[in-house]
């Protein structure tokens, strides 16, 4: 009777799905237009398409409002863009230009998403509001970030199998990574 009384309980329980580990993004039109000129321009490189991942968007993402919410683009600031604010669930630094705080920018992807291997940013700023065309017009005439666009100079021997992209007012950023993000798939939205 008891085991009875018990099984019945339990049937009435509700089932909770086993949590997944993927991270669920999604990206704007704009965001999803950049990933597919990025990859556009490296064809006409006769380079490979660098996967999607879900993570690097996830990081790309937060940076980009991060960077919309708290960072003073200004010539004189000492940190520039790849700077993280002291506002969100991350460890905060001022990235200079004589990069003694890399570290701090190559760790964010494991650190606000869980991808186990270092990650790479590019970032854009537009005070008109950043969009795909002009951000990568502006990369690919920059001498130091068109070389991880098109895996040249000191990127020549590394295989990006992870990109990530982010969009968020007057500000684009694109991570880059060489693990690959099996688990990511593109989904659109309407509301970013």
């Amino acid at each position: 009777m008891i085991q009875i009384l018990l099984f019945s309980i339990l049937s009435l329980l509700p089932v909770v799905p086993k949590e997944s580990s993927a991270t669920n993004v999604c990206l704007s039109a704009e965001e999803q237009k950049l990933y597919n000129i990025i990859n556009d321009y490296r064809k006409k490189k006769k380079l490979q398409p660098i996967p999607f991942s879900a993570k690097l968007t996830k990081v790309a993402q937060v940076h980009a409002k991060d960077l919309a919410d708290y960072y003073n683009f200004d010539p004189t600031n000492e940190c520039n863009p790849h700077s993280w604010s002291q506002n969100g669930m991350w460890t905060s630094c001022c990235y200079t230009n004589d990069h003694k705080m890399a570290k701090c920018m190559w760790d964010k992807p494991k650190e606000i998403a869980g991808y186990d291997s270092p990650g790479y940013e590019i970032a854009y700023y537009s005070s008109a509001g950043a969009n795909a065309e002009e951000g990568l017009q502006g990369w690919q005439k920059s001498p130091s970030h068109n070389p991880l666009l098109i895996n040249s100079g000191m990127w020549k021997q590394v295989n990006w199998n992870a990109i990530g992209i982010g969009i968020y007012k007057e500000y684009a950023v694109v991570w880059f990574g060489q693990q690959k993000d099996d688990e990511s798939q593109i989904n659109t939205c309407d509301n970013r």
